[in-house]
């Protein structure tokens, strides 16, 4: 089937030479921090984790979110989902492809990582989410290929895949999970010990995936003809309003338990990223746009009318990933570090050598997210036929 992805027209080779040479980049900025080491980025001993684990929190909620279209579609045979639940699956795949490089890359060496598995510590969060999301990775790929392998052929999918496929909604949630307790777990960090985190990670992650899976249906239907249905989409936008709306509201009770206890670890975090804190306030602007825009998003995502328009459901759809992606990354990571255990305040700037490996390791992602919707896409044409 890996033919399909051989032929296309002008613009999706153009598209595909460019994001080559954004790898090409970012493997050129890899190379630097391979041979310096992490003293090219702007991470240090106050903010040992920046614009890479940023990334990979923010990835490993897009790849949990297939579960909403791959739930109701396999155990609640939701015929709506019938041509959407493949791209879910593949953009399972290319997320949790790029959550391992940004791994790789904020281990500063690759041998690291692989010490993490030769020598397993079961005690550590690190090892059980490396081990979570490679098994993810692989059961993803597996199910989505074979089932798509078996349509191209026009006969039924292996029975054994039902079980895998099954298998991957309870990892989904298991893999965000444990990213949740990577951070709930350190007690130096006020902002991350939190109980409610788990449940925000799995709001914030079900409202982004689904606002980004809307848009990769839009991008399908406009570039290739290929439509995943609007009563799809409808669908999609009722469950991102829902996780939007409960994501907001776990945000507001971090803000109830904060300011109403007036406990000054938990409190000092949220005022550095809100209102400033001791003359520091280099994330203020970032958070309220990431809060404005979120909040927008919900309101057009609950009126009926304006999410009935194509338009209105795409800037939605583009604004609720957006303002995740900020207050997950940005917002959760970095105000985690302020203040220091050691009641200093150090603020975290990524240099252009951090920005270009992202930019690569994003790029790696959409290359392979391309492919595989290629030859998804061919296959479901070919198909009809």
């Amino acid at each position: 089937m890996i033919e399909k992805a051989l032929k296309g027209n002008r613009n999706y080779w153009i598209w595909i030479t460019c994001l080559l040479l954004v790898i090409l980049s970012g493997i050129s900025a890899y190379s630097r921090q391979r041979w310096f080491g992490l003293t090219v980025t702007g991470m240090g001993r106050d903010v040992s984790w920046g614009l890479y684990i940023a990334q990979f929190t923010f990835l490993v909620g897009v790849a949990a979110s297939a579960v909403m279209v791959v739930l109701p579609y396999y155990l609640h045979n939701v015929k709506a989902f019938g041509k959407i639940v493949i791209i879910g699956e593949f953009l399972a795949v290319s997320a949790t492809l790029m959550c391992l490089l940004f791994i790789l890359a904020d281990m500063g060496r690759p041998d690291r990582v692989l010490n993490v598995m030769l020598f397993p510590s079961p005690h550590s969060m690190v090892f059980w989410d490396v081990l979570v999301l490679n098994g993810y990775f692989i059961i993803n790929l597996v199910s989505g290929w074979t089932v798509l392998g078996a349509e191209r052929k026009g006969v039924p999918a292996p029975t054994w895949v039902k079980p895998v496929i099954y298998l991957s909604i309870p990892w989904a949630i298991s893999i965000h999970t444990v990213t949740a307790f990577l951070y709930a777990g350190l007690p130096g960090r006020h902002l991350w010990l939190t109980a409610v985190l788990a449940p925000r990670f799995l709001a914030s992650a079900f409202a982004a995936g689904t606002s980004l899976l809307i848009l990769i249906s839009l991008i399908l239907k406009k570039t290739t003809g290929f439509d995943a249905g609007s009563e799809a989409r409808q669908k999609l936008a009722m469950l991102a309003t829902y996780a939007g709306v409960t994501n907001f509201f776990l945000i507001g009770t971090e803000f109830f338990t904060a300011f109403y206890s007036n406990i000054p670890g938990h409190l000092q975090s949220l005022q550095y990223l809100f209102f400033g804190l001791h003359g520091y306030s280099q994330l203020v602007p970032w958070m309220w746009f990431s809060l404005i825009t979120g909040l927008g998003s919900v309101v057009i995502l609950l009126l009926p009318g304006l999410r009935a328009s194509t338009k209105w459901l795409a800037t939605a759809s583009a604004g609720l990933v957006l303002s995740i992606w900020i207050d997950k990354g940005v917002g959760l990571i970095l105000g985690g570090f302020v203040p220091s255990p050691l009641e200093e305040i150090v603020e975290y700037s990524p240099t252009i050598t951090e920005i270009s490996i992202t930019f690569g390791i994003w790029a790696i992602g959409i290359l392979l997210l391309t492919v595989l919707l290629k030859v998804a896409v061919g296959v479901k044409e070919s198909a009809q036929c």
